[in-house]
């Protein structure tokens, strides 16, 4: 009988460790998959990003405490668990005769992570299950379940063959989420763009010169935006031939398209606001604009000027509140890649469906205008403003910009136009802006694969 975590008796007096409980948690793997069910925890009922927990100075004590190797593992688990969250959840609850109750939290979260490596990792499944049924045993509040883990994983492992009708018939996304997507893009691209979020996005890079040879030594092709892409990594990034000369980035080809609508900027006063961690900031002080990088942050300051440090480019850092920034002289162009949601990228963060709500995008949104308003003030008469994030959310795009204008006649789009974008034609939109998502694919030699990004440039009148 499945009973609620508050009658697992959690108030009792810890018991004494004996020679084999010490045994049992000194078991090779386990403490891996009891990180894996903590940050999962922490993404699902928390909210906290993953990024946040994973990070490898400043991530949360259970992962930092971990062997590289358990770290990868970690990551993961974690990153098929919360792909395929919804899935998962439906091949659980047909082996259940009752579901779970709400507040179950730690049982939920250990028999997710045990049925993400059965399905989705090579990771042998009595392997999985032993140490789920083992992690349960000595979790206070699981403890009573362990023989409904072992129950349900194992008959998992044993009718593997229900995921791909699973896949078929599941949307791996929240209700509010998949609802707001289909409100904008229709259900037929939702469905596409959902299914772009289960597969992992392959690894772009943007590389200061000769894009063919860098090809070549990562083993990887050109894309039509001269962008470098790998479709897996054979080894770590600063591993791969060419970091450590500073000779590429690490940056989606979506997000290099941004700053290539501002046009020839050599010699030009450029700010770029909310700049960290730096890939744009790189793009402008590789085309020679007088760069000055503008973020809140201290810390992703400081791994910006790392990066333009590896990269041998320079930029002014300044640490201030975009919002106040009152600097002593216009600018010919501003780069606003402004805080978002971050829906765009979901390939790459599948934890932001989880973190994020729908307050949370319209606060974002109206941070977003202000930013942008601000950011106009800061151009000459004669410069402009390249607005853009990665949202796949019109409100904090084409709504905005759109709701901008209607206030504001002093501002004007300046329609970016297809030829401006060759191989990335198909990106920019009847209004003159530029909108990509997982889901749309251009012709042969045109860009796709991409993240989601949103991007509008303006001037004054």
């Amino acid at each position: 009988m499945v009973v609620s975590e508050g009658e697992t008796g959690q108030g009792s007096r810890p018991k004494r460790k004996t020679p084999a409980t010490i045994e049992v948690e000194g078991k090779p793997g386990l403490e891996a998959r009891r990180t894996a069910a903590r940050l999962l925890g922490a993404v699902i009922d928390a909210h906290t990003p993953l990024d946040a927990l994973t990070d490898n100075e400043h991530g949360h004590p259970q992962y930092l405490a971990l062997e590289p190797r358990d770290r990868a593992l970690v990551r993961a688990i974690l990153a098929s668990a919360l792909r395929h969250r919804c899935t998962i959840e439906k091949l659980i609850g047909r082996r259940l005769d009752r579901p779970l109750p709400p507040n179950a939290h730690s049982l939920s979260h250990i028999l997710h992570v045990g049925a993400a490596q059965i399905l989705f990792l090579d990771v042998p499944d009595s392997a999985a299950v032993d140490l789920a049924v083992t992690q349960a045993k000595t979790d206070p509040r699981a403890a009573r379940f362990s023989n409904l883990v072992n129950a349900v994983l194992r008959n998992i492992a044993r009718r593997k063959h229900e995921l791909a009708k699973a896949l078929e018939t599941t949307q791996d996304a929240p209700a509010w989420f998949a609802g707001r997507l289909k409100e904008i893009y229709g259900r037929e691209e939702t469905d596409t763009i959902l299914k772009a979020h289960r597969v992992e996005a392959p690894i772009d890079f943007t590389v200061k010169s000769d894009p063919a040879l860098w090809a070549e030594r990562l083993g990887g092709r050109v894309l039509p935006n001269g962008s470098v892409r790998l479709d897996r990594l054979s080894a770590s990034v600063p591993d791969l031939p060419g970091f450590s000369e500073g000779a590429w980035w690490v940056q989606d080809a979506a997000a290099t398209l941004p700053a290539r609508l501002l046009g020839d900027i050599e010699g030009l006063w450029v700010a770029d606001l909310c700049a960290a961690p730096g890939g744009k900031t790189a793009q402008l002080a590789l085309e020679g604009a007088k760069v000055t990088a503008v973020d809140l942050s201290a810390s992703r300051l400081k791994r910006l000027k790392s990066n333009l440090d590896r990269l041998s480019l320079s930029a002014e850092i300044v640490r201030a509140d975009v919002l106040k920034w009152e600097p002593e002289r216009k600018f010919d162009a501003v780069l606003l890649d402004a805080p978002c949601s971050s829906t765009g990228t979901v390939r790459r963060h599948p934890d932001v469906p989880w973190t994020k709500t729908p307050e949370d995008v319209a606060k974002l949104a109206d941070l977003q205008r202000r930013l942008l308003a601000h950011a106009l003030t800061l151009i000459h008469p004669s410069g402009m403003v390249v607005f853009s994030n990665c949202s796949l959310d019109p409100s904090e795009g084409e709504e905005l910009v759109q709701e901008l204008l209607a206030k504001r006649s002093d501002v004007a789009v300046d329609p970016i136009l297809p030829e401006e974008l060759p191989g990335a034609e198909h990106f920019v939109t009847a209004e003159g802006f530029l909108r990509t998502t997982p889901a749309l694919t251009g012709a042969e030699g045109q860009l796709d694969n991409i993240d989601g990004f949103f991007a509008a440039r303006l001037r004054l009148r």
